[in-house]
C-alpha cells in the first residue's frame, strides 16, 4: 500500500472525560502517514489540558476556536487542515479499531482521483466506559443521490473521503448545512462515488452527551424521530441545505439528477408536487417505516 497522507479531523467540546482515549487510538492505527487536526470548539471543561501533551510532543496540531457549532467546526476543519491524499472526519468520544484507517484506504487508492469519493464502514455499540453491547447491522444501505437529499446513511466518525471531495466543500464551505457528514454524502452521490464497507471499524460510544441518537431501542428511537420529524422545524432546514446545494452544484449533476433535486428545492407548499413525491416509485430511505414517515412528511408538505 502506498504511503498516501491522511489527515484526520477532529472536533472536540468538553471532551475531557473521553478524548485522549480516542487520539490514542488514532496514533496507534497501522497506517502510520497520519496527522491529527484537533480544533477545539470554545470546551469549558479540561479538554484543552488533556490535548497539552499531545500538542507537546507534536501528535496532534491544535486550533482554539470560539464556539461555533460541531458542524461549522468540521468545516473549518476541511477547509483549513492543509493538503493530504486522504482526509477522515473523528469525533472526540469513539475509539477506532487499530486497521481502520488501512482498511478505508484498501477501498479508496483504487477509485478515481478525479471524482469526490467517500466511504464509510459499520460501527460496534459501547457504552461510555467502552463496553461490548451489540454489534449493528452491517446490510449494505440504500445509497445514491436521491436517498442522499433525505437521508445520511454515512456518520462522521466512520467516513473517509479523497482529496478531491475535500477540495469541492472547501472552495464553497456552505452555510446551510445540517451535517458535515451529510453535506459530504450529498457531494460525492451526486458527483462521484460512495463506498459502504460491512466490516466494522468504530467502537461506537453510546452515552448521554451523544448528539446523534442511534443505537437507542426500536420504540425510543421511533418516539425521538416523530418528535424531531413533525415537532420541530427540523426539515425546514433540510429544505434550506437541498436550496443551497442546488445553487452551488446543480449544473455539474446529470440531468436525472437535477430533475430529482428539483423536487425539493420549491418554496412554499405546492399540492402536486406533494403527491409526486408522496407517491414515487423508489425508495428513498432505508426501511418501511422510514419510507412511510418521509412519505407523510412529503404528503402534509415538510419537505
Amino acid at each position: 500500500m502506498s504511503q498516501a497522507k491522511v489527515k484526520v479531523l477532529m472536533s472536540a467540546y468538553n471532551g475531557e472525560k473521553y478524548i485522549a482515549q480516542q487520539i490514542d487510538s488514532i496514533l496507534g492505527q497501522t497506517y502510520e502517514n497520519i496527522e491529527i487536526y484537533v480544533r477545539d470548539d470554545g470546551s469549558k471543561d479540561n479538554t484543552l489540558k488533556v490535548l497539552e501533551p499531545y500538542v507537546e510532543k507534536n501528535q496532534i496540531h491544535l486550533e482554539k476556536g470560539e464556539n461555533v457549532g460541531f458542524v461549522n467546526s468540521f468545516l473549518w476543519l476541511v477547509a483549513n487542515s492543509g493538503e493530504a491524499d486522504y482526509y477522515a472526519f473523528s469525533d472526540q468520544d469513539d475509539v477506532w479499531f487499530e486497521n481502520k484507517i488501512e482498511m478505508a484506504l484498501e477501498r479508496l487508492e483504487n477509485t478515481p482521483k478525479d471524482k469526490p469519493v467517500l466511504y464509510f464502514s459499520n460501527y460496534d455499540y459501547y457504552d461510555g466506559d467502552l463496553n461490548f453491547m451489540a454489534h449493528r447491522d452491517g446490510k449494505t444501505p440504500k445509497m445514491g443521490f436521491r436517498n442522499s437529499l433525505v437521508d445520511c446513511v454515512s456518520l462522521g466518525f466512520n467516513s473517509v473521503f479523497n482529496k478531491t471531495a475535500r477540495d469541492i466543500v472547501a472552495a464553497d464551505v456552505p452555510k446551510k448545512c445540517t451535517g458535515h457528514d451529510w453535506w459530504m454524502y450529498m457531494i460525492c452521490a451526486g458527483m462521484g462515488e460512495v463506498i459502504y464497507d460491512e466490516r466494522p471499524t468504530t467502537k461506537y460510544r453510546r452515552h448521554a452527551n451523544n448528539v446523534s441518537d442511534g443505537g437507542d431501542s426500536f420504540i425510543k428511537f421511533q418516539i425521538w424521530r416523530f418528535k424531531r420529524f413533525f415537532l420541530n422545524h427540523y426539515f425546514h432546514h433540510i429544505h434550506e441545505q437541498i436550496k443551497e446545494y442546488e445553487v452551488l452544484y446543480k449544473e455539474r449533476l446529470s440531468v436525472k439528477d437535477q430533475k430529482t433535486l428539483a423536487m425539493f428545492t420549491k418554496d412554499g407548499f405546492h399540492p402536486l408536487l406533494a403527491l409526486k413525491k408522496t407517491f414515487y416509485p423508489k425508495y428513498f430511505r432505508q426501511g418501511i417505516v422510514d419510507e412511510i414517515f418521509i412519505r407523510i412528511i412529503f404528503l402534509i408538505g415538510r419537505l
